[in-house]
């Protein structure tokens, strides 16, 4: 039985307690034209609706949240659960401190905290979210317009995950669950 001497490396597997981390394998080729190709319809179906209703819908956190389900479907950040309700608890935040602090980088960053507090909180983790609650408070829209615009579009970015894992053969089913 030898002892090996050599100082050994932070996060090296030899250590008790460890824990040896490896990069995910590559996607082959189709399935990266399958996220890409689905990310980039939901996005535009978003940038149609709101076109046609003249309101932005598309904000960078539902991209986040798209690239999220549609490339990585089984992460708990990706399920419904996680991208609806945190959006929703995000927004309510970011309305909130908007309100009590006013529109700054400062107030944005104390909703930014808050958000991902709640979210943790109501078992709902979802990054992309937390951003929703910087655009809020940021760019102040109005709720009655914003919410409900929100919650339309968490619902198809849910729904293309959905649809989109059916489509090709062999994809990792989402949702992994629903609630």
């Amino acid at each position: 039985m030898s002892i090996d001497t050599a100082p050994a490396a932070a996060g090296d597997a030899t250590l008790p307690g460890s824990v040896r981390s490896q990069a995910p394998a590559r996607p082959g080729p189709l399935a990266v034209f399958h996220s890409i190709s689905a990310v980039t319809a939901v996005l535009l179906g978003l940038v149609a609706l709101g076109a046609m209703i003249h309101e932005p819908v598309l904000i960078p956190p539902l991209a986040a949240s798209a690239a999220l389900v549609h490339s990585a479907p089984t992460l708990p950040l990706a399920q419904p659960r996680s991208v609806i309700v945190g959006h929703l608890l995000a927004s309510g935040t970011g309305f909130a401190v908007l309100a009590a602090a006013g529109s700054s980088g400062w107030a944005a960053a104390v909703a930014a905290g808050l958000a991902l507090a709640l979210n943790l909180l109501a078992r709902t983790p979802h990054s992309p979210a937390v951003a929703t609650a910087v655009v809020i408070v940021l760019q102040h829209p109005s709720p009655a317009r914003f919410v409900p615009l929100l919650f339309a579009s968490t619902v198809l970015l849910v729904l293309t995950g959905y649809a989109a894992s059916r489509v090709r053969r062999g994809s990792p089913r989402y949702p992994a669950y629903w609630w």
